[in-house]
Order: C-alpha cells, then sequence, then structure tokens
C-alpha cells in the first residue's frame, strides 16, 4: 500500500504547489475576482476534456504505467507554469490547460488501483488513499508559505517541484499491483471495460457523478479562494492567506484518514449526509465570522466536512471491479464539472457580492448533496457469465518471488 499513498500523495503536492503561489501570480498577472475565475476555469477545463476518455485508456494501458506517463506531463505543465509566470503569461495558461488534463488522467488511473487495493483488504480505505493526497496537498501548501515568508520566487519554486514530481512519481509507480483492471477471460484487455457511452447511460453512476460534484465545488472553492478570501477581508499577509488554506487541507487530511471509521458505522449515505451538514456548517461560519478565529474555526469545519464526498463517491462507483475504470471515467468526469463551474462561478457572484459572501453558495451545494447521498448504498458486483469471468494477470516468478508485494496485504501472505 506504501506505493498507493506515495501516488497519491505525490499528486496533492503537483496540486497545491501552483495553488499556493496563486497571490502572486494574481498580483503578477493583475486579476480581478472574476478573471481569477477564468484562469481557475482553465485547468478544470483541460481536465474535463481528456476524462471522457481517461477510463478506457487507464483500461488499455493499466493504472501502472499511465500513472508513469501522465507523472511526466504534470511535471511538463508546473514547468511551463514556472516558464511562463517569469516570461510569458500564455505560457502559463498553457501549462495551467495541460496540467489539468494530466492530473485528470492521474486521478481516475491511480482510482482504479486505490479500488482494486481496497477489494483485496476487504475494507473502505479509499478514503484514507485521498487522505495521502491531501497530506500531499498540505506539504505543498506549508512548503508554498515557506517559499512566500521568504520570497523565494515563484519559478524556482515550481520549477523545482515539477522536476521532484517527474522523477519520483514513475519509481513509485513501479510497486503498484501486477494488473489492477480486471479483464474477461480469453478477450483482449480492451474489452476490460465497457467501452464508449454506456456508463453514462447508468442513472446510478450519474447520480454518483453529481454527488461528486458537489463535494467537489466544497473542495475547490476551498482550495482557490480560502487564501485570498482571509487576505481581502482581514487584511492579512499572503503568507498569512496561504497558512489559513494549508489549514483547510489539514482538515480535509485529517477527515479523509478518519472517515473510514465513519463509513464502517454510518454506511456511505449516512457518512455523506454528516459530511455534507458539517461542511455547510463551516462555509457559512467562514463567510459570516467577525474575524480570523471564526474563520480558522469555519476552514476546520469546511476542510472536514468536504474530506469524505468524492473518495467515497468513486469507491461506489467501483463496486463492481469489470467496469470499475470506465465508472470512475465517468464519475470523475462530472464531478470535475464541480471544479470546472465552481471558481468561475463564485467569482462572477464574487464581482456583485464581494468574495466571502459568493462563498455562500457552497453551503447550497452541500444541501443538495445530503438529497443524492443514498444512491452511494453498495452495489454488489453483477456475476458475468461463466465465459466472462473477470481475471487478474499474473506475473512471473522472479527472483523476488519469495519476498511479498508491497502493496500486498499482510492477511494475503500468511501473516
Amino acid at each position: 500500500m506504501r506505493s498507493t499513498y506515495a501516488v497519491f500523495a505525490a499528486l496533492g503536492l503537483a496540486v497545491a504547489t501552483w495553488a499556493s503561489r496563486l497571490p502572486q501570480i494574481r498580483a503578477r498577472m493583475d486579476l480581478d475576482p472574476a478573471s481569477l475565475g477564468l484562469l481557475l476555469l482553465v485547468i478544470a477545463v483541460g481536465g474535463v476534456v481528456v476524462l471522457p476518455l481517461a477510463g478506457a485508456v487507464v483500461t488499455r494501458l493499466g493504472p501502472r504505467r499511465a500513472v508513469t506517463a501522465v507523472a511526466v506531463l504534470v511535471g511538463v505543465g508546473l514547468g511551463a507554469v514556472a516558464l511562463g509566470y517569469a516570461l510569458w503569461a500564455p505560457l502559463l495558461v498553457a501549462g495551467l490547460f495541460l496540467l489539468g488534463a494530466a492530473t485528470g488522467f492521474w486521478d481516475v488511473a491511480v482510482t482504479v488501483h486505490a479500488a482494486a487495493v481496497e477489494r483485496r483488504l476487504g475494507r473502505p480505505v479509499m478514503p484514507r488513499f485521498f487522505a495521502a493526497f491531501s497530506l500531499g496537498t498540505v506539504a505543498g501548501a506549508s512548503f508554498g508559505a515557506l517559499m512566500s515568508a521568504w520570497r523565494v520566487p515563484v519559478s524556482l519554486h515550481i520549477g523545482a517541484v515539477a522536476i521532484l514530481i517527474a522523477l519520483v512519481t514513475p519509481v513509485a509507480a513501479r510497486h503498484f499491483l501486477p494488473e489492477s483492471v480486471p479483464r474477461m477471460a480469453g478477450a483482449p484487455r480492451v474489452k476490460a471495460s465497457r467501452p464508449g457511452l454506456a456508463p453514462w447511460r447508468e442513472p446510478r453512476t450519474v447520480v454518483i457523478g453529481l454527488t461528486a460534484l458537489t463535494f467537489a465545488v466544497a473542495e475547490g472553492a476551498g482550495s482557490n479562494w480560502i487564501s485570498l478570501a482571509v487576505i481581502d477581508r482581514h487584511h492579512t499577509t499572503a503568507a498569512v492567506g496561504t497558512l489559513t488554506y494549508a489549514l483547510f487541507l489539514a482538515a480535509v487530511t485529517l477527515g479523509r484518514w478518519f472517515g473510514p471509521a465513519i463509513v464502517d458505522r454510518s454506511g456511505r449515505p449516512g457518512a455523506l449526509r454528516a459530511a455534507a451538514g458539517v461542511a455547510a456548517v463551516g462555509v457559512v461560519l467562514f463567510a459570516l465570522g467577525p474575524n480570523t478565529w471564526t474563520a480558522s474555526g469555519g476552514v476546520l469545519l469546511w476542510g472536514t466536512g468536504a474530506a469524505l464526498g468524492f473518495p467515497v463517491a468513486l469507491s461506489a462507483g467501483a463496486d463492481e471491479p469489470v467496469h470499475a475504470a470506465d465508472r470512475v471515467g465517468a464519475i470523475t468526469s462530472i464531478g470535475y464539472c464541480g471544479f470546472v463551474g465552481g471558481p468561475p462561478l463564485i467569482g462572477f457572484l464574487a464581482g456583485r457580492t464581494g468574495l466571502v459572501h459568493a462563498l455562500l453558495v457552497v453551503a447550497v451545494f452541500m444541501t443538495w448533496a445530503v438529497t443524492l447521498a443514498g444512491v452511494a448504498r453498495h452495489d454488489p458486483p453483477v456475476s458475468p457469465p461463466p465465459s466472462q469471468t473477470p481475471t487478474f494477470v499474473t506475473p512471473r516468478p522472479s527472483a523476488h518471488q519469495g519476498e511479498p508485494h508491497a502493496d500486498q496485504p499482510a492477511r494475503d501472505r500468511g501473516q
């Protein structure tokens, strides 16, 4: 499991690194809230454009090779952002688009692999994998705050992280399970999941995607706007705004780490309803509280509540392993619409009501999440015909045959 945690954490580090320097990017490009919302739209659109294809591509390549390839592309995207900040704004925008596209593929590939690990373990651990993602974002945001306080150039900071992501992630992916995507016996690997638009015609898959969308709005709004809202309303420095953003990410991390216990106790629907309620309260407290202390309390509740939605939705979509890649791709595509529509919507409203009051729209989405949560009930896998029994590719014996695989659970090793 260590390699799975590491790849999730690397993805979080990549996302948070550029976001942690957003105040400096805003100042350098002289952006108002609406223009900044459009800039944030670019990265989300990059993800949405490629996500409908992600399930089929991950099925064909396998999560290991897919993650290896997109990690390099993420590094290239971050590198373009770094160079664009220093040299040419259009290059920065192009880098954000590539970053969104690559991280969208990365999301699907690593989630399909995590679902396979979860099924092997036989318990709901998906939120903990996303906790590793959140831990990566905390590290990225905290390091970004430190770089801001020390006045380290934005391009140097982002460029260094780009190189780290491109070099380290493929090494971790080598230790993935040998085959995370099941395939039908006697069929080509590309037939492992139903191609085309099949998942988009399944009501359960679509509604799970809408549930993911509501929580994506909550998480994305917090990641993109909290630091700026604190700076604008409470007149703090960029470093303090970034630290508040890091506090939000820390709350998300803790919520995901302890979330499986809530899912075990309350079930997926109950856990999602409770999470949405907590997030709504936190958003209201953040937006309407009188000082930075109440804002910090609101951030903690907001992050804790936003934590469970996306991983629990993806886990629900992967109940049936044969179709997991396509369904996860569809759910992630729908969920990403929250990242696409949320930032510009809040930026548009901020031009009329002020940023902190515009963030109250997140509470509305959390109310919607409560009504959708029932769809996440466990869906038992449908047994395929005998001629189409799912099989997994088993690696040939090697010199290390006697050693347990890094991601193999202890109970499968006879321990």
